[in-house]
C-alpha cells in the first residue's frame, strides 16, 4: 500500500475536514461534488475555484454540476458521459493549457460518446500555450481561476 503525497502550492493555506480513521480513494471512481441540472463543469483544478463559479452561476439561474475526476488513468467515463446526458452542456477546466492535453482528450470522449445529447459543442478552459510564469502576480493570470470558468460557463449556455 504506497502512500503518495502531492502537495498543490494553490492549496497550502486551505483547511477543509479530514478523517481521522484510514480511508482510500478508489480509481477510476470519480465524484460529484455539486450536483447540477444546466451544464456539467468536469473540475482538472486545485482548489475550489469551480465552486466560486457555480454559486455565481447559480444567482444567475445557472444550475452547474461539478465533477471531479479523481483518476484520470482509469477515467470514470461512465460518470462523465450520464452527466453529460444529464445536462447536455460540457466546460472542462483544467490547469495545463488547452493544447493537447487531458482536457481535450476528455472533451474528445464526451463528443464521441454523448454526441447526440449535446445541446453545445464541448468548452475547454485551460491556461495559454506559453511557458508557465515564475512570478506570483504574472502567474495568477496564467492559471484558470473562478472568473475563467464563469466566463466559459456563459459562454457554452449562449450556445445554440
Amino acid at each position: 500500500n504506497p502512500t503518495v503525497m502531492i502537495k498543490h502550492k494553490r492549496l497550502l493555506g486551505m483547511s477543509a475536514p479530514v478523517p481521522t480513521e484510514a480511508y482510500g480513494i478508489p480509481l477510476g471512481k470519480g465524484n460529484i461534488i455539486r450536483p447540477g441540472k444546466d451544464v456539467t463543469i468536469l473540475l482538472m483544478l486545485a482548489g475550489n475555484e469551480a465552486i466560486i463559479a457555480a454559486k455565481e452561476l447559480a444567482e444567475e439561474g445557472i444550475d452547474c454540476e461539478i465533477i471531479d475526476p479523481r483518476t484520470l488513468q482509469p477515467l470514470d467515463t461512465d460518470l462523465i458521459i450520464d452527466s453529460a446526458k444529464k445536462t447536455n452542456r460540457v466546460v472542462v477546466a483544467q490547469e495545463a493549457v488547452r493544447f493537447g492535453g487531458l482536457g481535450a482528450e476528455i472533451a474528445s470522449q464526451i463528443q464521441e460518446l454523448a454526441f447526440d445529447y449535446l445541446d453545445a459543442p464541448v468548452s475547454r478552459i485551460g491556461a495559454p500555450f506559453s511557458p508557465v510564469p515564475f512570478s506570483p502576480a504574472l502567474e495568477s493570470h496564467y492559471i484558470p481561476d473562478a472568473k475563467s470558468i464563469v466566463k466559459g460557463v456563459r459562454d457554452v449556455m449562449a450556445r445554440r
